[in-house]
């Protein structure tokens, strides 16, 4: 609730419409990109849902903070992921700045940071978190390979 005003009838409107269901939330996020063509693709509080909650696609999803030096150091191995399986119609690779940003639900835990997941397209309730693997090219790779619903290429041997 942001009001202008607040006095005892703009509270009862206030739980009224909640009552009612017809309160939206108030996502925190950052605008929408323009042009999210990249081989990661940047996603936002406002787009969480049609993205990554998406059941046509499977999607490995890092969270991530700008100050993170772990998170620093993910990058360059991050973008040569998403160049990797760029030409996979069912799979996005993607990112979230979580400080600027709301994660819409309660199954990605965002508790330290870089944070990954992997959302499969069937089970976007039942993220699986990458967890134990050194964060490079071939344990992620790996890791998308393992859970992964639908891989149009040969699998590679690692």
């Amino acid at each position: 609730m942001e009001p202008e005003e607040f006095d005892s009838d703009v509270l009862r409107q206030f739980v009224l419409a909640f009552k009612k269901g017809k309160l939206k939330p108030i996502v925190k996020s950052q605008p929408v990109p323009k042009n999210n063509k990249g081989p990661v693709k940047v996603v936002v509080g406002k787009t969480f849902d049609t993205i990554v909650m998406d059941p046509k696609n499977d999607v490995l999803i890092e969270f991530y903070a700008p100050w993170c030096g772990h998170c620093k150091k993910l990058e360059p191995v991050y973008t040569e992921l998403g160049k990797k399986y760029k030409n996979e119609k069912n799979l996005i690779i993607a990112k979230m700045d979580a400080t600027a940003n709301d994660v819409t639900s309660d199954h990605y835990k965002v508790e330290g940071f870089p944070t990954i997941y992997f959302a499969p397209r069937d089970k976007k309730k039942n993220p699986i978190k990458f967890e134990g693997g050194d964060r490079d090219l071939e344990h992620l790779s790996k890791f998308i390979e393992e859970h992964a619903t639908k891989l149009s290429r040969t699998k590679e041997e690692l």
